[in-house]
């Protein structure tokens, strides 16, 4: 658990070289997907520091439904990590849906900044996002990110869907670990300049 029993929200996500976390239609085929042992264990253990996963509207379908298709045979190579996602609390944030049709998932519908710092004040591990630029977008911009996770694929895309589109005037982060790997992805981890480790 974070200091000050205060939750750390971290940002996961796969970018470009150029800053895109997708093409314009969402499109992904420009990330790298045979990972090294080394980027999966990295991967594995930053899952295993948190116990809940925050997801915009957008996301939540697409998510929920591709990890629970890996569960359904013990054959299959993503079925432990799968397996972890959906025992995973989720929180969709969403102004749209009145109850959640997903297994362990419940709703946030209040503001975005008052829920997430309620749910940071909740005992419990850290909590992560992944993707879904809007929402991680609205997350940058009220400053609720405390953990950059930024996955760099070397690949250049020219155009597509940023993250960083809302920040207001600057964004000073500080470097806390930069790894590169065999299969040629770079993590660069970085956490808001005024804060701590």
């Amino acid at each position: 658990m974070a200091a000050d029993n205060v939750r750390k929200l971290k940002l996961q996500v796969q970018i470009s070289v150029d800053g895109f976390v997708a093409r314009l239609g969402g499109e992904l085929d420009w990330m790298t997907w045979k990972w090294d042992d080394k980027l999966a264990a990295y991967i594995t253990e930053l899952t295993d520091s948190v116990d809940t996963i925050l997801l915009g509207r957008k996301m939540a379908d697409g998510f929920i439904s591709y990890w629970s298709s890996t569960t359904t045979s013990p054959d299959n190579p993503e079925y432990a990590f799968g397996k972890k996602m959906i025992d995973k609390p989720k929180i969709v944030f969403t102004k749209t849906l009145d109850k959640s049709n997903w297994v362990n998932t419940s709703l946030a519908k209040g503001g975005l900044v008052e829920e997430v710092n309620r749910i940071k004040k909740q005992p419990g591990k850290d909590i992560i996002v992944y993707g879904d630029a809007g929402f991680v977008s609205s997350l940058i911009k009220d400053s609720l990110i405390d953990e950059y996770n930024l996955f760099i694929n070397p690949a250049v895309i020219g155009k597509g869907l940023t993250i960083f589109n809302d920040v207001n005037g600057k964004l000073d982060l500080r470097l806390i670990k930069s790894i590169g790997f065999e299969s040629m992805i770079v993590l660069n981890c970085y956490i808001p300049a005024l804060r701590t480790i």
